[in-house]
C-alpha cells in the first residue's frame, strides 16, 4: 500500500478519533453495511473484521450478537490506537482484540474464524492483483463451512448512478484518490475460478438513488447538505424496506467456504 494511502487513514484517525467519521462520514451507509454483515453472523461465532478502522463497526457487532470473540486488524497504527481506546470504553472489552495487520498478509492462523469480513478495505489497495491477494488471505483465515463477506465499493453501480445523474444534468461522482473500486465482473470471475459459491447482496441502491440523486433534485437541496441530514435519514429508512436496481455502489459478496 502506498504511503499516501496509509498517511490519509492515519490522519483521519487522528482527526476523528473514536467517531464513525474516521472510517466514513456517511453514518447511514455505515449502518446499512454493518446491518447487512450482521445478518450473516450468529451467536457464538469467532469474527474477524479486516480493516477495522477505529473499531466502531466491530463494537456494533458485539452489541448485536453474543459472540465468542471479535478480532480487528488494520494497516493504520493510528486506527488501532483509537480502536483500543474504544474497546476500553465499551462493554465488550473482554471479547475484543485489535492489532496491526495487512489484508494482503494477515498475521493470523488458517481457518481460525467463523466469519471474516471487510468493509471498504480492498478498495484501498492500488490494483486488482493486490486486491486478489486480500481476497485470498481473507478466505485462508476463514474456516471450512464459514462465511467470508467482502463489503466493498464497485465500479459498475458507480457508472449506472452517474448515467442517471447525467440525465438530470448533475455532475459525475468520482473515486477518491485513495480508492480503486472493484469491477464486479472481475470479482465474480475470480471467485468462480476459485470454485466458490457466492451471492452478491445489493443493500444500498435505494439509499444511493435517494442520497446521491433525488436529494439534489429537491427545491431546498441546500438544506440537506452533508451526510447526516433528515432527507438522508428518510432514504435510509426506505432502504431498510426496499432495495435493488444495482445502483448501490456499496455491495457485498458473500461466500460460504
Amino acid at each position: 500500500m502506498s504511503d499516501f494511502i496509509k498517511d490519509f487513514w492515519n490522519g483521519n484517525a487522528e482527526k476523528y478519533k473514536g467517531s464513525h467519521q474516521a472510517s466514513w462520514g456517511d453514518e447511514y451507509a455505515i449502518k446499512l453495511e454493518t446491518q447487512n454483515i450482521s445478518s450473516y453472523i450468529k451467536d457464538g461465532d469467532n469474527v474477524l473484521d479486516v480493516g477495522c478502522s477505529n473499531g466502531f463497526a466491530a463494537i456494533m457487532q458485539c452489541a448485536a450478537h453474543h459472540l465468542k470473540s471479535v478480532t480487528g486488524v488494520d494497516f493504520s497504527e493510528s486506527m488501532i490506537k483509537y480502536a483500543k481506546e474504544n474497546k476500553e470504553q465499551s462493554a465488550y472489552k473482554e471479547l475484543l482484540t485489535f492489532k496491526m495487520g495487512d489484508v494482503r498478509d494477515l498475521p493470523l492462523n488458517d481457518e481460525a474464524y467463523d466469519v471474516t469480513y471487510t468493509t471498504r478495505v480492498l478498495i484501498n489497495l492500488p490494483n486488482w492483483e493486490e486486491q486478489k491477494k486480500g481476497i485470498t488471505e481473507c478466505l485462508r483465515v476463514t474456516r471450512k463451512g464459514g462465511t467470508a463477506i467482502f463489503s466493498e465499493a464497485f465500479w459498475e453501480p458507480l457508472v449506472r448512478l452517474n448515467a442517471l445523474r447525467a440525465l438530470a444534468g448533475l455532475g459525475s461522482l468520482v473515486e477518491h484518490d485513495f480508492n480503486r473500486y472493484i469491477k464486479k465482473e472481475r470479482m465474480e470471475a475470480f471467485l468462480a475460478e476459485l470454485g466458490l459459491a457466492f451471492a452478491c447482496v445489493d443493500f444500498s441502491s435505494v439509499y444511493y438513488i435517494g442520497s446521491r440523486f433525488l436529494r439534489e433534485l429537491t427545491t431546498d437541496f441546500k438544506s440537506f447538505e452533508g451526510y447526516s441530514n433528515p432527507i438522508n435519514a428518510d432514504f435510509y429508512e426506505l432502504e431498510r424496506k426496499y432495495s435493488g436496481g444495482n445502483f448501490g455502489i456499496q455491495q457485498a459478496y458473500v461466500i460460504k467456504k
